[in-house]
């Protein structure tokens, strides 16, 4: 089977594999006409379940034939412009020319033997992103999986600066709106969801600032430790920027580590036009970005940024097969020194071609499109008797529920805003995302699509009403 191996006997054969795959992804992207077909698991499972992996079919031609079945054909396709769910970015062809690179030459990011120029190529991207956020001369960081990831690795920083082994006493601040990896976070690190102090919003999803200095004020006259206040750059739900400056001087104030969750609002980095909409980043302690949203990034690709290097010293553990004590003193760049994670892909070369291609003012301008996208569909919404739209977006997520005229029961127009949704999917005219504000069920557009139109929107609004008026017309006027 040394056949299937890449190296230098197989180079065409590699060529010729790969191509064929990059064909079939191709046909797919060309003629796909709806975001997904509809279909169930019930449906499904049967065909993948039918696959005896214990017979291989022998060569990549049939495994893809095959592949049509188990999932080309029903994949969800984030490129659709119908596609208008979750936090999941169409992408752009330099990186995935850098996904197809990385994954064939399959460096591992740990130690610089076995990376050597991918290292250097990772910390470069790490300083620009630095500079971008303007965390200063001794900043660094490191990739990550994702933003939950980089979420925890931030907070385990915060843990450690706090210095106290009473972890009972420690305090962690955010919004009721932010990631649920903080309570994730504060549970793996040993300190228990309780010590996540929840701060209400503002009617613009923002953390307020004047509760957030009194929960503060009282943790202190508790002898309690802030340990952290991490402030989101970005909401999932409402694309909502928290006060970053006001949040800053509070952090400074009460000796808090201040952490951004910039996972989403990230391209704003990259932005000539909405770049001060995260002014106060720059006075973080750490921030999270994930290039893979609004950098249009294949998945994954992530960092934790710090201002400060030397604390990434807090995940550092050595290993003499690995990465000795006396790498340091020699000045060998093994980016496991600062990494959760050991063995790790090499996902910057994606953004490096990006980049390469078509510089930052590209990216920030596709995801200038979006915002500008967004803030036209909350006009569209706000103007629509059909639906209540929540808040008008900072960035390009826009939150809304479908009311009808002559229904008043709130359980029963969340009902109808549920099926609508699932009926949209099961249709694959269009995806749409659904969340809950104040306890009421809501739908959620997520735009990320820079091919999505204004008219995609509205056909989709009318698909959503359609659907919520039959859900209606069936279940209660002949109930």
């Amino acid at each position: 089977m040394r056949s299937h191996l890449l190296n230098d006997a197989t180079a065409e054969s590699y060529r010729r594999s790969v191509t064929q795959g990059v064909e079939r992804v191709a046909d797919k992207l060309a003629t796909t006409r709806r975001p997904f077909t509809g279909v169930t698991p019930a449906a499904l499972a049967p065909t993948v379940d039918a696959v005896d992996l214990d017979k291989p079919l022998g060569d990549s031609s049939a495994a893809l034939d095959e592949l049509e079945s188990v999932y080309l054909r029903d994949a969800v396709y984030f490129h659709h412009p119908r596609y208008l769910g979750h936090l999941n970015c169409p992408v752009v062809i330099p990186a995935v020319v850098g996904e197809a690179v990385l994954s064939a030459v399959n460096s591992s990011l740990d130690t610089w033997d076995q990376s050597a120029g991918g290292t250097l190529i990772e910390r470069k991207l790490i300083d620009w992103t630095a500079g971008r956020i303007g965390l200063g001369p001794s900043a660094d960081g490191v990739f990550t999986s994702g933003g939950t990831q980089s979420n925890l690795q931030a907070l385990l920083l915060a843990r450690e600066e706090a210095k106290t082994k009473d972890l009972a006493k420690l305090r962690i601040f955010s919004s009721e709106c932010s990631h649920f990896s903080v309570q994730k976070s504060a549970t793996l690190l040993g300190l228990g969801a309780d010590s996540v102090i929840s701060i209400p919003v503002d009617r613009t999803k923002r953390m307020q600032s004047v509760v957030l200095a009194a929960e503060l004020e009282a943790c202190r006259a508790e002898g309690l430790t802030p340990m952290a206040i991490v402030a989101t750059a970005g909401t999932t739900d409402f694309g909502s920027i928290d006060p970053l400056p006001e949040i800053a001087a509070l952090a400074a104030e009460y000796g808090a580590w201040m952490h951004v969750d910039a996972a989403y609002g990230c391209g704003l980095l990259a932005s000539r036009t909405r770049r001060h909409l995260l002014d106060g980043i720059e006075r973080a302690d750490s921030v999270t970005v994930d290039y893979h949203k609004s950098f249009f990034q294949p998945v994954s690709s992530s960092a934790v940024l710090v201002r400060d290097g030397a604390t990434l010293g807090h995940a550092t553990y050595h290993a003499d097969y690995l990465n000795p004590r006396r790498t340091v003193a020699e000045q060998i760049p093994n980016q496991v020194d600062k990494s959760l994670q050991t063995t790790r892909r090499f996902d910057a070369l994606k953004l490096w071609m990006t980049l390469r291609v078509m510089g930052a003012d590209g990216v920030g301008e596709l995801f200038d499109e979006v915002c500008d996208l967004a803030a036209a569909g909350f006009e569209l919404l706000a103007a629509d008797p059909r639906y209540d739209v929540v808040v008008q977006p900072q960035l390009s997520t826009l939150v809304y529920r479908y009311i009808p005229e002559a229904v008043t029961s709130p359980a029963d127009i969340d009902r109808a805003n549920l099926y609508a949704r699932k009926a949209l999917f099961a249709s694959g005219e269009a995806v749409v995302a659904g969340t809950k504000v104040d306890g009421r069920q809501y739908l959620k557009f997520t735009l990320l699509n820079p091919e999505t139109t204004l008219a995609d929107i509205a056909a989709v609004l009318d698909l959503i009403a359609g659907h919520a008026e039959q859900y209606l017309g069936e279940n209660l006027v002949h109930a």
